[in-house]
């Protein structure tokens, strides 16, 4: 074989050895993309509902934690509460389709330490719940801020009122057919209606 063909039968190898070299790394990076284009598509069809449950990081000597609370709706559905030390109250929901719990989102953020238990209540498709916090509380202070909230439907948004130098509330009673709650301590009360919601915080 004279020089010149020496030379081609070289370069051809190094052409061949770099096309597949090519191949293989476009080969991975589509892997990778449809791989991940799955997962999206995955947690599309779960409404993102792919998360375990998160517990409250507060000690409690005993068991159950007041610090965390869950409600079952009639359709399946269930909506979790908990506490997180220097955070406020958290909630996550359940899906039945999806098997698995919606990302921790915060219902009400506060520094401040949390007091007392979390009460949730359910009923024809509403969910109502209070928490309370204080600098302190962890001591024996009273609370000085009571949230109430409440969600319906796809419980991804809810109503929240503060109620600011407040014991707490006590009570929720949640009407027939979802439509009213009523937060009460005593002869204190605070209403919700599907139609207007809280009133102004004063």
């Amino acid at each position: 074989m004279n020089g010149a063909g020496a030379r081609a039968l070289v370069l051809g190898a190094v052409v061949v050895l770099g096309a597949v070299a090519g191949c293989g790394q476009s080969t991975g990076q589509s892997h990778d993309r449809a791989r991940g284009a799955a997962h999206e598509a995955s947690r599309a069809v779960s409404g993102d509902h792919g998360y375990p449950l998160r517990r409250s990081d507060l000690p409690w000597s005993g068991s159950p934690s007041p610090f965390n609370a869950q409600v079952k709706l009639a359709d399946g559905r269930r909506v979790a509460m908990h506490y997180m030390r220097g955070k406020g109250l958290f909630v996550q929901d359940y899906s039945p389709r999806a098997k698995g719990w919606s990302k921790p989102a915060v219902v009400y953020r506060t520094k401040t330490d949390a007091c007392q238990g979390i009460t949730l209540k359910v009923k024809d498709g509403t969910v109502a719940a209070f928490g309370d916090f204080a600098r302190y509380c962890a001591d024996g202070e009273p609370p000085t801020e009571s949230v109430a909230a409440v969600t319906v439907g796809r419980l991804t948004k809810w109503d929240k009122h503060l109620t600011a130098d407040f014991d707490g509330w006590e009570k929720i009673v949640v009407a027939p057919g979802g439509k009213k709650v009523t937060f009460s301590r005593g002869s204190d009360t605070l209403r919700w209606t599907r139609a207007a919601g809280f009133p102004a915080a004063r």
